[in-house]
């Protein structure tokens, strides 16, 4: 890989690339950086985590001369990934003096109102709260010279084709534009015909890092033993942080509720919780106070979450894409995660439908018993008591410790405090509502529907939405 330093960049942008502790570039900023620093269109086939943002942030924010116009626009499927690119975005235009505002749903548009009034130079904002700006004439685009489709083929699975068709016929046909996508569907091709200029394709290893720094197994499970089984692996290879994904937003607040009722902190995220909640859950995770992260597909997608050290599928995911996805949310940085997938007898074929689609063998394991949760809890019971031991913390205790020794015998007193110390198996009955296997056929979208509530926008049926603006536009 090269350095920055080789990219003929200018050095306000150096200086913030240092401070956010770049040094080396991607495989994906190495390749696409130099082309659109020349201004020419893109495509970039690349996941999440592997440094898309600054890829297409870095050359757009070099170009960008500091005025009062809106210069460049992201568009991205999920608020949070507004969120995080406008937070990356603004680090890397830090000493330009480039400024980005997310646009999302689910926020006060008022809000959003006023903040446009202090003349961003960047927008990153969800596509249908996009169109609701352009029919109040709150957002015009006149002035946009670069525009970006982030995770655009997830941006199609949600319905938003129209809202972008209409979105990009609306700015200057001069523009850049730079589309990056995991997946390269017909869609997609079609979207870059119409809107694109002779796009240069730039085509990732298709598992990239995601998967080649992460383990991964499963283990064979019937529907109803899941959830006792989820326990027992979190007790034994006791996750530092870990995220659980569930196949609906019902299922994902079942688990949660359950976890939490068998001793773990545990939180869950999907697209009907309100913003204040999801950014509480995600802080609470990021600080360690949440251990274990239960979420959709959807609402994790875009999360920058450094840390996290074991991915469990509780449901299996519903295609090798989103099974990518998946599991790319651990294995980051250099460090080595874990996945493990739950598969029912009747996924088996589900399963080896990803096998082939990644290149790579899912490991079997076998499923842990009670002893061996225990044995996993009491050893760390003891691990937990020597730190302390070793880190002379245990001073202010002699004393107390010396008269209950005079009382009571030492092994006695030991045992009771790793006793203490020992997250016992907790059997508190759970309910979960059961979901249907998935057959290697099946086409269910899960919590993918179209149109979902919460995933970026609130959704008005095509048709109507599209008129709508289209009458504003005549008056």
């Amino acid at each position: 890989m090269s350095t920055f330093l080789e990219l003929g960049l200018e050095e306000k942008i150096l200086k913030a690339i240092s401070n956010m502790g770049f040094e080396e570039t991607t495989q994906i900023q190495e390749q696409t950086i130099p082309s659109a620093l020349e201004g020419i269109d893109l495509i970039g086939q690349a996941q999440t985590g592997t440094g898309k943002t600054a890829a297409y942030g870095i050359p757009i924010i070099q170009k960008m001369e500091v005025n009062e116009q809106i210069k460049g626009l992201v568009l991205a499927p999920t608020r949070e990934l507004a969120i995080q690119v406008a937070e990356e975005l603004n680090r890397i235009g830090q000493f330009k003096g480039i400024r980005a505002l997310p646009i999302y749903g689910g926020q006060d548009i008022n809000r959003q109102i006023r903040s446009l009034k202090k003349r961003p130079h960047i927008i990153v904002a969800t596509p249908g709260r996009l169109m609701d700006h352009m029919r109040r004439r709150t957002i015009r685009l006149q002035s946009i010279e670069s525009v970006v489709l982030d995770e655009a083929d997830e941006m199609l699975n949600m319905g938003f084709k129209e809202d972008i068709e209409l979105i990009l016929k609306e700015i200057p046909e001069n523009r850049q534009t730079l589309l990056f996508s995991a997946t390269i569907p017909k869609p997609i091709q079609s979207l870059a015909e119409r809107f694109m200029n002779k796009p240069k394709l730039f085509k990732m290893k298709s598992q990239g890092v995601t998967v080649l720094s992460t383990e991964q197994e499963y283990v064979e499970v019937p529907e109803r033993q899941k959830f006792d089984v989820l326990c027992r692996l979190l007790d034994v290879q006791s996750p530092e942080l870990a995220i659980v994904f569930g196949r609906t937003k019902r299922r994902v607040d079942e688990l949660a509720e359950a976890l939490g009722k068998r001793g773990y902190e545990a939180e869950g995220i999907h697209g009907d919780l309100n913003q204040a909640k999801r950014n509480t859950v995600l802080r609470g995770f990021k600080e360690g106070k949440v251990e274990v992260l239960v979420a959709t597909d959807v609402a994790a997608r875009g999360l920058d979450i450094s840390g996290v050290t074991h991915v469990y599928n509780f449901d299996i995911p519903q295609d090798p894409e989103g099974y990518v996805h998946r599991i790319g949310r651990t294995g980051r940085a250099g460090k080595t995660g874990l996945a493990v997938t739950f598969v029912t007898p009747r996924e088996i074929g589900h399963l080896r439908t990803i096998e082939r689609a990644t290149k790579r063998k899912i490991e079997r394991i076998p499923i842990p018993t009670d002893s061996e949760a225990m044995e996993r809890q009491q050893r760390l019971a003891v691990d937990n008591l020597l730190e302390v031991v070793n880190r002379g913390k245990s001073k202010d205790y002699k004393v107390l410790a010396e008269e209950l020794l005079n009382e009571n015998d030492p092994v006695t007193l030991v045992s009771a405090a790793l006793k203490m110390l020992t997250k016992e198996p907790d059997q508190a009955e759970v309910k979960l509502t059961e979901v249907p296997s998935l057959r290697a056929k099946h086409d269910a979208r899960g919590d993918r529907n179209r149109g979902g509530k919460g995933y970026g926008d609130r959704r008005k049926s095509g048709k109507a939405k599209h008129q709508s603006y289209n009458k504003k536009q005549k008056r």
